[in-house]
Parts: structure tokens; sequence; C-alpha cells
């Protein structure tokens, strides 16, 4: 067994540094370092990101170069790639990328077959006349990610209207049921296993929605897309209507297989295909660029820096483009899930923080909200701004240069603040109300700078954070491709429905919870 990667030289040598460098001025080191834009500025394909507002330097950047060789990170991206067992606790790989054509050339060949059935189903539902609705029924990563590629992508799309559903509550749905005319709706039914719960109860209850509405055979309504093409059969739908994927593909980072099918049907399958495109260049460049040069791998060390070694694990995302406003969320399961761990992949238990609490909005709307607590609050984290050149509507240059202004003059602010004696000059002297006026700054923040939003660039944003997310496990030596919280979970609920409020099945509170409710 490999030693513990907080034992290592390398390891006490990024911690020792952080302690050093205590609370350090971020704005000195602009005085300090001319170039520090340039050295702490890197680019891919289309994206542009700014790190120099974060308390990093170039030793900083060595450090954490150290750390990476002393956790294999070559090793394990290596792996990645090659297909090889990277979630050690199910011993599977996980061939994500495969669905995009990148990997093990055995990976991207038993991807094909479903990739072709995803082309070849999209093609008819957009040439058939009578859908105009699809009911995109998931749940998780089943649904985060085709509702995050519907809502930047499908505004103008020429294909069915698409709805996507994931909560159980039967408010969701009855609201989805409300936009549909059953007589031309197709139901897409989305499940890894085809026994998720919540998904499976709302693919029931579709059904009986389109029989009484008078629909002969609902199931021949029915889409399958899972890994567990057998119990989609057994269930009713034929064997031509389920796109199959592999169980290796996650469900966080399933959107490059069958499971993005709705950006399919929309916009056609083009953009699908240039999605994938944006993010195999992603992949290429994180595969092929050496480490200090990588645009996600130096994201996912500085997230590592913040949260493990400077102790701040709360890190807030903002989309300055309202088509980008399901990013947050979409970040929260793909980084939570993926690196939120108290184990190390060998089982230790962990003495410190290996991942982040992601939240976050848009702006501006944040502005007005959240940022209040940003630039004055006692627990600052790294915040980090996503902002598009080039607006998503004609309606004129006001609109856009107003977004992307209040954008960057967030992180400036964040960065200068403001001096008590300036605070009392606007405040006529008054000790109280400078006070209150009266910003700490030196508040973290980075940018992230997309050229345009299309297709092809959100698949080289989402390819990014994948990467950026597989970076900071491998820092922290953990496994990102698990998720145990979330079968206990599972577990929970259904010995809740299964047990009720049973003696000794749950504590005494949950119990009577059950009860109140019927349960």
């Amino acid at each position: 067994m490999a030693a513990p990667l907080d034992s290592t030289p390398a390891w006490h040598a990024v911690a020792a540094f952080a302690a050093s460098a205590g609370d350090v001025r971020i704005a000195t080191l602009f005085d300090t370092d001319p170039a520090r834009v340039q050295t702490l500025s890197r680019d891919a394909g289309n994206l542009h990101a700014d790190f120099a507002k974060l308390p990093v330097t170039s030793e900083t950047v060595a450090r954490l170069g150290d750390l990476a060789a002393a956790a294999d990170f070559d090793g394990w991206r290596a792996r990645l790639f090659g297909g090889a067992v990277v979630n050690p606790s199910e011993a599977r790989a996980a061939t994500h990328m495969a669905e995009r054509g990148v990997g093990s050339a055995a990976d991207v060949a038993a991807a094909a077959p479903g990739q072709a059935a995803l082309r070849r189903v999209a093609e008819a539902v957009r040439a058939d006349a009578s859908v105009a609705h699809v009911l995109h029924i998931g749940i998780g990563g089943s649904a985060l990610g085709p509702a995050l590629l519907l809502d930047a992508l499908g505004e103008h799309g020429d294909g069915p209207a698409v709805h996507v559903v994931a909560n159980i509550d039967g408010v969701a749905l009855a609201r989805a049921f409300s936009q549909c005319d059953p007589a031309r709706t197709l139901v897409v039914i989305v499940s890894k296993t085809f026994t998720t719960q919540e998904t499976m109860t709302n693919a029931e209850s579709a059904l009986a929605w389109l029989a009484a509405a008078g629909v002969a055979e609902p199931r021949a309504r029915c889409i399958a897309v899972t890994a567990a093409p057998k119990r989609a059969s057994a269930w009713g739908i034929a064997d031509d209507r389920i796109l199959p994927f592999a169980e290796t593909v996650g469900g966080r980072y399933s959107l490059w297989s069958a499971v993005g099918l709705p950006l399919a049907l929309r916009c056609g399958v083009a953009a699908f295909d240039a999605l994938q495109a944006g993010a195999a260049a992603i992949d290429e460049h994180f595969r092929d660029t050496p480490f200090a040069r990588n645009l996600p791998a130096m994201a996912g060390a500085f997230d590592v820096w913040s949260a493990t070694f400077r102790r701040q694990p709360v890190r807030a995302v903002f989309a300055y483009d309202e088509r980008l406003r399901l990013l947050p969320a979409f970040l929260q399961q793909l980084e939570m899930e993926s690196n939120g761990k108290r184990v190390a992949r060998d089982g230790a238990v962990l003495d410190y923080p290996a991942g982040a609490v992601t939240w976050g909005g848009t702006g501006t709307d944040a502005q007005h909200a959240v940022f209040q607590l940003l630039h004055q609050g006692n627990h600052p984290g790294p915040v980090e701004f996503v902002a598009v050149i080039r607006p998503g509507h004609a309606l004129g240059g006001d609109h856009h240069r107003q977004l992307l202004a209040n954008c960057f003059a967030q992180g400036a602010a964040l960065l200068r603040g403001r001096t008590v004696e300036a605070a009392l000059a606007l405040s006529g002297g008054d000790p109280a109300l400078a006070a209150a006026k009266t910003f700490p700054g030196n508040r973290p923040s980075a940018t992230l700078l997309l050229d345009r939003l299309d297709a092809f660039t959100l698949g080289q944003l989402l390819a990014f954070y994948e990467h950026r997310t597989f970076t900071a496990a491998c820092l922290t030596g953990i496994n990102p491709f698990d998720q145990w919280g979330v079968e206990l979970g599972k577990e929970m609920a259904n010995a809740a429905q299964d047990s009720g409020g049973a003696a000794g099945t749950f504590d005494a509170s949950t119990a009577d919870l059950l009860r109140r409710c019927g349960l």
C-alpha cells in the first residue's frame, strides 16, 4: 500500500508554504509582479481563465506541481484515458470520454453502437411531425446535464419542445403535463439501472397520463436510455427504442451518451456532434499539456490549494450569462458528488477537506441578493465568475456592456475593498457608519471567459469542469467516481416507505415525522 499522500514531503511542503503565506494581500502581488496576469492566465480552445486574483504565485504553481507528481497525477490521468480502473470501490473504469470519441480504442468502439442508436432515434423523432413534445424523465445526472444543455442552447432549436422532469414531487410532473398534448408527446425514461425509484415512479405516472388521454399503447410512445437494456425491455420498451450506454459511464458524466438525447431532439444531431467535438478538444488539451500549462489541471490544483491547504472549502460560481443559469446546479452535483469524500482511495480516513461546497447563481441577479456576504461576510472563500464575450441576443450593446462591466467590477471590488479612511470620508466622520461601509477586500476570485456560447464551446466548458474535478481528486488522493453517500440516502428512503415509523427502524424524531404524515 502506498504511503498516505499527506505524509509525503511534497504535501508537507505545500502545507508549510500555505501557512507561511498567511493572509497574503493579493493586491500587493500585482505590485511585485508586473507580469502577474500573463503568468497566471491559461487558455484552452475558446476558454480563457484569469487566476491572477487568487492568492497564488509562480511558487504556488511549482509546489502544486510537486504535489501532482507525488500524487501520481500523470499516472492516474493515463489510467483515465487508457480505460483502466480509476474507480476502485466499484472496480470500474470511467469511460464517459469514449462517448465523445476519446479514450482507449476498445472503449470508443464499445460506445459506438449507443451513439449510432442515439442519432438514428433523434433523426427519426425530428422527422415525425406527430411529435411536438418530449417528456424527459430522469434524476441527478440524468436530468441536470440535459436541462443545462437545453437551457443554454435550446431556445433557437427547431425540434420538439423538451420538458425535463426529475423531482418525485408530483407537482413537477403535473406542471410538465400542463404544457404537453398527450396525443403528441413522447416520453424518454433515463435510468442507468432502470430501477431508480423516483424515475420509474414518474414514468408510471406518465404512462397513466397517456392512457387517461386515450393513447392506446402508452409504452409504444416511450424511449429508454439505460445501462440495463434487459430491464427496459422487460418493462415493455421495444428493443429498437432502447438506447444503451456503458455501466462505466457515471450519471454526472453521462450527458455525452444517449442521456444527451434532448439536445439532439431539440437542436439536431449536428448540435450534439459539436458539443462532443468541443469536449474532445479539451480532452486532448488535458491529456497532452504539461501540468503547469494545463487549464483544467491548474484550476483543479488551485481548488485544492483553497479548500484543503487554505481551509476555505466553499466556492461560489456565478454565471454572467442567462443561458448558463443552470451551471451552478450542474456543478454542485459534478463537484460535490465526485469529491465530497471522507476517505482516500484505500479507505484511509482523511483529516483534511477533500472538496468544497459549491454554490452560486446568476449575475447580475446575485449581486442584489448574496454578494453582501461575499464582500463583507466573515467566511470568505474563492468566487468564480463565468462570462461570455459575445452576447446571446440582438438587443443592442448596452445590455451586454452592463453585464460584463458588472462581472469584472465585482472581482475588482472583492480584491480592493474599501479602507476605513475612505469610508470615513463617505460617512461624514461617523465611525459607526464608516465601519458599515468598510470592506476588507482581499477576497479571492477567478474569471473564466468564453469567446461565445455555442454547442462546441459549451462542450469545452463542461469537459473543462470534469477534468478539473478529476485533478482535484488526484491531488487529494480520493476516488471521484463513486457516490456511496447517495446510495445510503436511497436505502434509508426505501426503509422509510417499507417500515414507516416502526419502532427500532429509525430514531424517535424520524419515526414521529413519518407517523405525523401517515407513512
